[in-house]
């Protein structure tokens, strides 16, 4: 697994994280407990730290970069699906990102929200709790109650199961 160190940073995680062999991580990354990085993702530290929360899946092919100012900031409960482009930006706690959603710089996702597959949100966007956005440019087209969370940290959990599997077997780094 290529962990790079950068200006003396070295990408920190717990040994209940999942790091897929073929994961890169490069300089201020911290990853938390039970959370995964699939195989072929990205995380680079170089400009800003990147911070992902416990039991947070950033899945294959998908790209988090942060931008002088604009950390990225993931939280717990958080689903990130495959080929997504994740840069400078913020997704709070109990969050589902659809598979090739592109977030830009100093974009806000709130708390229990759901990012549709291929949408594209735009540079300082700010998505309010529970809402769904979709689209190009993204959109909120409705919003939900409290209850969602169920549904997404559901999500999560088949994650956190799947990085159990994944370390009990070997595979990966701890």
């Amino acid at each position: 697994m290529p962990l790079y160190t950068l200006d003396e940073a070295t990408p920190e995680f717990t040994e209940t994280t999942f790091i897929a062999p073929d994961a890169s991580l490069i300089g201020r990354v911290r990853i938390g407990a039970y959370s995964s990085v699939w195989f072929n993702a990205v995380l680079r530290g170089d400009m800003e730290h990147i911070s992902i929360g416990d039991e947070t899946s950033f899945q294959d092919l998908s790209m988090g970069h942060s931008d002088p100012g604009f950390p990225l900031i993931i939280g717990n409960r958080v689903t990130v699906g495959h080929n997504c482009i994740m840069h400078g930006c913020e997704v709070e706690d109990d969050c589902l990102i659809g598979m090739g959603a592109i977030l830009m710089n100093g974009v806000k996702i709130g708390r229990g929200s759901i990012v549709g597959a291929g949408a594209v949100v735009l540079e300082g966007t700010e998505v309010p709790p529970f809402s769904m956005i979709a689209g190009s440019p993204a959109k909120v087209r409705k919003t939900y109650e409290e209850s969602i969370l169920e549904d997404i940290r559901g999500m999560s959990q088949f994650y956190v199961k799947r990085t159990i599997r994944y370390l009990d077997q070997n595979i990966g780094e701890r």
